[in-house]
């Protein structure tokens, strides 16, 4: 059950996370708001995923050291994240990446490997070192681990702003938007959750248009966070509803 992990998860990051704030956003129009988790460690809600993940590895997994792939955000959660767990991490991470991200992941104590092409080249790079060299996956989306650690930002944001209606969520694999949602609806029901994909990464929107877990040709966007061309197993499960 999610939902319990995410009330684990809570307990977990209460000392490891900032709770962050939500802010007006009022040239968005009238009760219009963001939640601030640019303002989380590392710089992105995927810090708590990460951690919450790690938390809950065995001893036997944490000796034996992480690896992760991720376009940036994903890669810091879990470098700072083993950092802090005193384990050794190795980061996949695609050559479209931006500098800054890079650096920083190697700063959090990782070490870096730069793959050729998307998030998508990176992520079979890094199952592939995986396996050679015996080492524990941390998934960035498609896992109940961090799946739960994002979904406290569901129970933050219920908790600062009580009378919220609908929450928008973007998508790049789901994990966030899984996470909120399962948090959400069991506390608030009435809420309404949407996923925003983008135009050139919409692999949940193809999904959902065909009925079954679809792989598109590419994921070209902006937002490099979220150019991820197959949703996950899990997380393509729990979202129904997007633009």
């Amino acid at each position: 059950d999610i939902f319990t992990l995410i009330l684990r998860a809570e307990k977990t990051l209460e000392k490891s996370i900032n709770k962050t704030p939500i802010f007006t956003a009022s040239y968005l129009g009238s009760n219009r708001y963001i939640k601030m988790e640019n303002l989380q460690r590392t710089g992105s809600f995927k810090y708590r995923g990460a951690y919450n993940k790690i938390s809950n590895l065995t001893d036997e997994e944490k000796a034996k050291g992480v690896i992760a792939s991720s376009a940036g955000n994903h890669a810091q959660g879990v470098a700072k994240s083993a950092s802090a767990l005193n384990i050794k991490s190795i980061i996949c991470i695609p050559s479209v990446a931006p500098i800054a991200k890079v650096e920083s992941t190697r700063r959090y104590g990782a070490h870096v490997v730069l793959v050729d092409g998307v998030y998508d080249d990176a992520f079979k790079k890094a199952v592939e070192l995986a396996e050679d060299r015996d080492l524990t996956f941390i998934h960035p989306f498609d896992d109940k681990y961090v799946i739960a650690g994002q979904g406290t930002i569901g129970i933050e944001i219920l908790d600062q702003l009580p009378n919220v209606e609908r929450i928008i969520v973007p998508i790049g694999g789901g994990g966030l938007i899984s996470g909120i949602a399962i948090a959400v609806k069991n506390l608030k029901p009435n809420v309404e959750i949407i996923g925003v994909e983008a135009e050139g990464a919409a692999c949940f929107f193809e999904s959902k248009k065909k009925g079954k877990l679809t792989e598109i040709s590419s994921a070209s966007t902006i937002a490099d966070g979220i150019a991820v061309k197959r949703p996950g197993d899990l997380t393509y499960g729990i979202i129904s509803e997007l633009v």
